[in-house]
């Protein structure tokens, strides 16, 4: 919990207590000038633990609301709950002490009792005269008002600093003042081989060529980096590395999740790839955040015959389709899985753009943060008309037909010229059941001709006993189009083929389907939307009109509940034009703290998405702020803002600790040098797909397919059935395997066995900041995957064609393509002393009579590369 202080200062009050606690000690009498106060450092204890039920709900327990000192004073059912400077006779205290309140499992800290004890001891003071009555809709403090992400972005000027040398962006200015005023300073720049693999991933995803690597260190030009910026800035390799990092928190995914069938997704593709190209087409991000709220409704439905532009804006929503969605599966829980894509949906845009958990509000006020219930069913009301819950839309029933007006009258040609086939082979086939009734007809005796023909012909309940009987007793009479192929197989499958051979050549004319998975509302149909009771949607309440979260006062947005210049209610186009208007706050915070995170390992708000009170606040706050402002003058252009960062001296550092800054700054959180970092999943598999030479440059479309193979393990793989019946997938040479990880499907059942190990992004519903384990299944991956054994003999393959037969060029040209650096003398002999000894090894294995085998060099060399891709110098960049 962070609170607001009375005197400007933020503090935080497990701190306060536990700074309290130890002066006590040391004194041995209680501090009372140690000020507390109710709105700054009790409320927040009391919101968290105790407002839902003595003060939030309708009917308060015991006739107790804790939300104003004047009514703890007053008391309830049991009398007074609070006693000024009298704790032990405090009931409020009594519950608390004896962990008998709050109710549950979760009680409150020693430090927060603390703390709740010596405001008591103190007099149970409130920094102001209380307020006559709480608003309920919006109960929040002037400390919670004037909490800092709430306030509007202020850009200051970058302060002066002892050593101006080291300034190369704005960004160091901030930086090296908070570092000279504790006695430190940068790191001195990394070596440029360092600088280049650490760029390399950083703005592609990719290791650095070992020519790109020479080319750079060799380059004597004062700009050689900067312009090694902008060529990796100018790359598709960019947009593929920077897409990825924005599909974490949208939550991408390629099926519905929900439940255990998690049915596939065929046209999510089409939202990851407008966000590829948004980012290489350097999309200001405002219009890339307008477009993902609100791209349909720059358009005019119907959505026909769309131009390429038109086609993007609506993939664009597919950001709104990326909840878990269970919607198709129907059953006496639709109306919870209806709610569910909502709330899920509400929580990707929330945490991803305004870096708050709006979604905790959903049956409450929020424990920490100020938002009511109120808020957030205002904020529903925004995505409702799109997302309406009464008139449901299951997937399928989203997608648009992305066909031009020829391809759709094509289609239309073929459908009618597929039809008239489809007669045509039903009057062939009743030809033929004719032809072969009447030779069965003609079995029978003369007299009883007439009657099959007239049992034929009728109707089966308007049959004579008589020619019903006749049927029975002759079988054969029985003919139908099902059964022809029992008389005449020649004929019939003669007439079948026939008519296959003409269906296939018609619909192979038919245009190939092509849909957008996208958000739309249906003109005209604006629900009502309610707050539930609770967050029971079985209990409606109150109806509720669009709108912003409160406590943003006149930042907050105004939205119109049904724009009369637009065919659709216009919702969630206003409050997208709002959030990059730059009078919204959080926004441009949010959006450059997360760059800042993926450049440097770390947010300068290290909770990216919880700006909230309970979150972290910002080690740098005016850097933040410039930062953001910056962003916004610059015309939200994401590559400029990659430029302040990685240009400067901050980044440029090495990483090597020093005795100094670790005394002063264990989590270099001051930034003296640069964090060393381990690589994502993604850029794991891709970096080995560089190396061995495999990686494919195909960019966009279809997914590639995620299949268990026979033991079970998820890979690449189109699924076949095996003997039992159970479909599995068997690893190829197909361009399938060897693509970006990024177009590999995303099924939420299954991930990729390769990635999972190394923390794939959460898809539940989305992925506010990945994790960076270090468990032994990454070890054991890399010693055991199939994919890193195929790979590490590729690389063995490679190095024999660019590096020769020398195993000394051999192993040096493995040392660059993995390390973007060269071996020593004593790297280089001790890689020569294991592949010569597991030549040896391999040449004393009995011999096989497989015709793939590797010759035993070869399989040495693989070893060895193996071993050069499993290390931490790998794996990691500094």
């Amino acid at each position: 919990m962070i609170a607001h202080s009375y005197d400007g200062r933020w503090k935080h009050p497990s701190l306060v207590a536990a700074a309290v606690l130890l002066l006590v000690a040391l004194l041995g009498r209680p501090l009372l000038a140690a000020d507390l106060f109710y709105e700054s450092d009790i409320r927040p204890i009391m919101k968290a633990h105790c407002f839902h039920c003595h003060g939030e709900e309708e009917k308060h327990e015991a006739e107790l609301d804790v939300r104003l000192v004047r009514s703890m004073l007053a008391g309830g059912d049991s009398g007074a709950a609070l006693v000024a400077r009298q704790p032990d006779e405090s009931l409020v205290w009594q519950r608390i002490a004896s962990d008998e309140m709050p109710p549950g499992k979760k009680k409150l800290s020693e430090a927060e009792k603390t703390t709740l004890r010596l405001w008591i001891e103190q007099g149970a003071r409130t920094l102001r005269p209380e307020p006559e009555k709480i608003v309920e809709d919006s109960p929040w403090t002037e400390e919670e008002r004037a909490f800092w992400a709430f306030q509007p972005v202020q850009r200051t000027t970058p302060p002066s600093e002892q050593h101006p040398e080291r300034v190369q962006t704005p960004v160091d200015a901030f930086l090296l003042a908070k570092l000279e005023a504790e006695g430190l300073s940068f790191s001195p720049v990394a070596d440029r081989r360092v600088l280049i693999r650490r760029l390399s991933f950083d703005l592609l995803g990719l290791p650095p060529t070992p020519e790109r690597v020479a080319a750079f260190v060799a380059d004597p030009a004062p700009n050689a980096y900067e312009r090694l910026v902008d060529e990796f800035l100018a790359s598709p390799a960019y947009g593929e590395r920077w897409g990825r990092h924005w599909l974490d928190p949208a939550g991408y995914a390629d099926s519905d999740g929900y439940n255990e069938n998690d049915t596939e997704r065929p046209w999510s593709f089409r939202y990851r790839d407008y966000v590829i190209r948004a980012m290489n087409e350097d999309k200001p991000f405002d219009q890339f955040v307008i477009e993902q709220l609100a791209g349909d409704e720059l358009l005019s439905p119907p959505y026909t015959n769309l131009s390429a532009a038109d086609a993007e804006r609506l993939a664009a929503t597919g950001f709104l389709r990326m909840a878990p969605d269970g919607t198709a599966a129907g059953g006496p829980d639709v109306q919870v899985a209806r709610n569910e894509v909502v709330a899920e949906t509400i929580k990707i845009v929330s945490t991803s753009l305004l870096g708050m958990s709006v979604g905790c509000a959903q049956c409450h006020n929020h424990r920490y943060d100020p938002i009511s219930q109120v808020d957030y069913y205002r904020m529903r009301a925004i995505f409702e008309p799109a997302l309406n819950p009464q008139n449901w839309r299951v997937p399928s029933a989203r997608l648009v037909n992305l066909w031009s007006a020829d391809e759709q009258t094509q289609a239309t040609a073929v459908d009618a010229e597929v039809a008239e086939i489809g007669k045509q082979r039903t009057a062939a086939s009743d030809e033929l059941v004719a032809d072969i009734f009447e030779k069965e007809v003609a079995k029978l005796p003369a007299e009883q001709q007439l009657l099959a023909r007239e049992a034929k012909a009728a109707a089966a309940d308007k049959r004579t006993p008589e020619q019903a009987q006749l049927l029975k007793d002759h079988p054969s009479l029985n003919v139908d189009r099902g059964s022809a192929y029992l008389y005449e197989p020649k004929r019939h499958n003669e007439l079948t083929k026939k008519y296959d051979d003409l269906t296939a050549a018609a619909k192979a004319k038919r245009p190939e389907a092509s849909f957008v998975a996208c958000l739309t509302e249906v003109p005209g149909t604006i629900p009502a939307t309610h707050l539930f009771y609770r967050g029971d949607l079985n209990q409606p309440r109150q109806a509720l009109t669009p709108g912003d979260l409160s406590v943003l006062g006149e930042q907050a947005a105004t939205i119109p509940a049904d724009d009369p210049q637009l065919p659709t209610s216009g919702r969630r186009l206003a409050y997208a034009r709002h959030l990059v208007s730059g009078k919204q706050p959080l926004v441009p915070r949010v959006l450059v703290n997360r760059v800042w995170m993926h450049h440097f390992g770390r947010g300068l708000v290290a909770t990216p998405a919880d700006f909230g009170m309970a979150g972290e606040p910002p080690s740098h706050p005016e850097l933040l702020d410039w930062l953001a402002d910056e962003f916004v003058r610059g015309g939200w252009r994401m590559k400029a803002l990659h430029r302040q960062m990685v240009l400067s001296t901050a980044y440029q550092q090495s990483s090597v600790r020093t005795p100094e800054l670790q005394a002063k700054d264990p989590d270099n959180r001051w930034l003296g040098r640069m964090s060393v970092r381990r690589l994502e999943a993604e850029a794991i598999r891709d970096a080995l797909l560089e190396v061995s030479g495999s990686r494919g440059n195909t960019m966009y479309g279809p997914v590639a397919t995620v299949n268990p193979d026979e033991v079970g393990q998820v890979i690449i793989g189109k699924a076949t059935r095996d003997g039992n019946g159970i479909l599995v997938a068997k690893a190829d040479d197909s361009p399938e395997q060897f693509r970006r990880s990024i177009y590999v499907q995303v099924r939420r059942s299954m991930p990729l066995g390769m990635l999972e190990p190394f923390d794939v992004p959460s898809t539940a519903p989305n992925c506010e900041q990945r994790p960076s384990s270090t468990v032994a299944p990454q070890s054991l991956l890399m010693m055991n995957s199939d994919f890193v054994l195929r790979q590490a003999e590729r690389f063995a393959a490679r190095l024999a064609v660019e590096a020769g037969p020398e195993p000394t060029q051999q192993v040096q040209h493995a040392w660059q393509w993995a390390y973007g650096a060269p071996a020593s003398d004593a790297e280089v002999q001790a890689a020569l002393g294991l592949v010569t000894s597991l030549q040896s090894h391999f040449e004393q294995q009995p011999k096989t009579d497989d015709k793939n085998a590797l010759p035993a060099a070869q399989q040495a060399l693989a070893v060895f590369c193996q071993a050069l891709v499993s290390s931490n110098r790998f794996l990691y960049v500094d």
